[in-house]
């Protein structure tokens, strides 16, 4: 097994992908990321706003049009209702992330296994699946730097085909800009261009002066070309949305400077392994390649340092970190490949046991575990209950019987698989633990025989749901409908009164419904109240 594993590197990492990022890409309820970013494409079908991007029809220029381009192209391809499809373009470009992380790291080492190691570790961390199964800005920027890092270390390493690297790492540079900005750039490719200069030396550059001039033309031309267009169009909405970006970058979801010292769990099963790759005193002289190594973890470590510079802090901005943290967790794996087996040091051995052996056991007393946290709820989920037990339990026997033989290459490609096979089998059983008994979709107002107005705006999920462009109204516009007719108003959904108290001294005002989006109950503490939506009738008084 694992020598065809090995052999066939590509059609590893494909069914990899397959497994973890293709399968049941419609399982979930789209998040407020997504909703933005779907209502944003919908509108681009329907109403042609391509370049002048909108959500409900209001100016839409926080983010860069390209991930959303490529969500409305498969949506229309597939359906806009389609939510797997519309989350395929995401999947589609960390597979092309995938392929060059493996391209890349058999080029730093010239070690075929070592490159299938780090790609593996890479496409199995939590963050990378997290954000390659959501259909929003952040898979696409960090992508497609990492592409054109790809060809920036050929244009650095060689002196032949100057030109065709230098205008690939551009486009690709530039097509991450035209994904969510420069947040790449910071996070990505600056740790790169610091750790490659220390380690490597840049060198040679006298004959690339001008592929360097035109790489520079070109991310230049990429990165501003819709940012001028969007001023020149709408100038006020364009200074707008921009100030206030700019300002959340230092003023929102403030932290810490050590907030992000824990960033190795987010690699979820390789959270140990993680840890010990950054101990580079113990790490550097059992290594394959010294260089290689001291230029992953430095690219590694200087990426946490300079997202620990920025006020503004969230988890998922550590996904940028966690490329090259795969590949300082490859050359650790790729240790114990090799030297498991014949090492005799307790210290060097009960890590891997417990790590390993921790996933093996979790697969182990997963039939029993999951019967009985899921309960009663598993009905109609037995299937893939049924499958998943025996796929993890197998799996679990896996580990541990070449763990206690010490076949370390067969335990790590157990865990690739324990993952995998949750994704693949037990990812369905997440919608068991769903259930909402007031889930009510206000998509049933998209077709109402009596005009609706939306007074104070709704959720991102709400207008996604709606499906289509909501017609909003002030207070006094409401007050001052001058028609007999009947009609309707959404509101924010309160306790505290009726909002639309404004208007009883001369209209009826008719409380007709609740819509509520949540797929859990109000008892969980994942519950939003902005998912809902309270809907009135109105109507003037005789």
């Amino acid at each position: 097994m694992r020598s065809y594993i090995e052999k066939y590197p590509y059609v590893t990492i494909l069914v990899m992908w397959w497994f973890i990022f293709l399968s049941h890409l419609g399982t979930l309820y789209p998040n407020i990321m997504e909703a933005r970013n779907f209502v944003t494409a919908r509108e681009m079908l329907t109403q042609g706003n391509w370049m002048l991007t909108t959500m409900d029809g209001l100016p839409r220029y926080e983010k860069p049009p390209l991930p959303t381009w490529l969500t409305a192209f498969s949506g229309e391809l597939f359906g806009m209702e389609n939510i797997a499809a519309l989350r395929f373009p995401a999947a589609l470009i960390t597979l092309a992330l995938l392929f060059f992380m493996h391209t890349l790291s058999r080029k730093l080492t010239q070690n075929k296994t070592y490159a299938l190691i780090t790609t593996l570790v890479l496409g199995t961390s939590f963050y990378i699946i997290f954000a390659g199964r959501n259909a929003t800005w952040d898979i696409y920027a960090h992508a497609f730097m990492f592409m054109g890092i790809y060809f920036l270390y050929n244009f650095f390493k060689n002196t032949r085909q100057a030109y065709k690297n230098a205008i690939l790492a551009g486009l690709f540079i530039g097509l991450s800009f035209m994904s969510k900005g420069p947040v790449s750039h910071y996070a990505l490719l600056l740790p790169f261009l610091i750790a490659y200069g220390v380690v490597y030396k840049f060198s040679g550059f006298r004959k690339k002066w001008l592929p360097l001039i035109a790489m520079l033309v070109i991310i230049i031309a990429l990165s501003s070309w819709w940012g001028i267009y969007i001023y020149m169009m709408d100038t006020a909405d364009a200074t707008r949305i921009a100030t206030k970006e700019s300002s959340r970058w230092i003023g929102y979801e403030l932290k810490p400077f050590y907030y992000y010292w824990s960033f190795f769990t987010q690699s979820g099963v390789w959270t140990i392994p993680a840890f010990i790759c950054l101990l580079y005193p113990y790490l550097k002289n059992k290594v394959s390649n010294l260089k290689a190594y001291q230029f992953a973890l430095l690219w590694t470590v200087v990426a946490v340092i300079l997202l620990s510079l920025i006020p503004t802090k969230k988890s998922r901005y550590l996904l940028p970190v966690l490329i090259p943290l795969a590949m300082t967790v490859g050359f650790y794996i790729q240790y114990l490949f090799k030297n498991f087996d014949t090492t005799t040091s307790k210290w060097e051995k009960w890590p891997v046991y417990f790590n390993y052996g921790l996933i093996g056991t979790i697969g182990l007393i997963f039939p029993v575990g999951a019967y009985l946290y899921f309960g009663n709820k598993l009905d109609g989920y037995y299937l893939f209950y049924i499958l998943s037990s025996i796929a993890l339990f197998g799996t679990g026997i896996f580990i541990w019987h070449h763990l206690s033989v010490q076949k370390f290459p067969l335990v790590f490609y157990g865990t690739v698989a324990f993952v995998m096979f949750t994704i693949n089998l037990g990812f369905p059983l997440s919608n068991a633990l769903l259930g909402n008994p007031d889930y009510k979709a206000i998509s049933k107002l998209n077709d109402s025989p009596i005009p609706v107005y939306v007074l104070d705006g709704m959720a991102p999920e709400l207008v996604w749901d709606y499906g289509k462009i909501s017609e909003r109204r002030s207070e006094n516009q409401l007050a001052s409908n001058a028609s007999s007719q009947p009609f309707g108003v959404i509101t924010y959904h309160t306790k505290e009164k009726n909002k639309l108290d404004f208007l009883k001294k001369e209209f009826d005002i008719l409380s007709v419904e609740t819509f509520d989006l949540n797929p859990i109950d109000i008892s969980r503490r994942a519950y939003k109240n902005r998912l809902k939506a309270d809907y009135y009738i109105v109507q003037r008084k005789p």
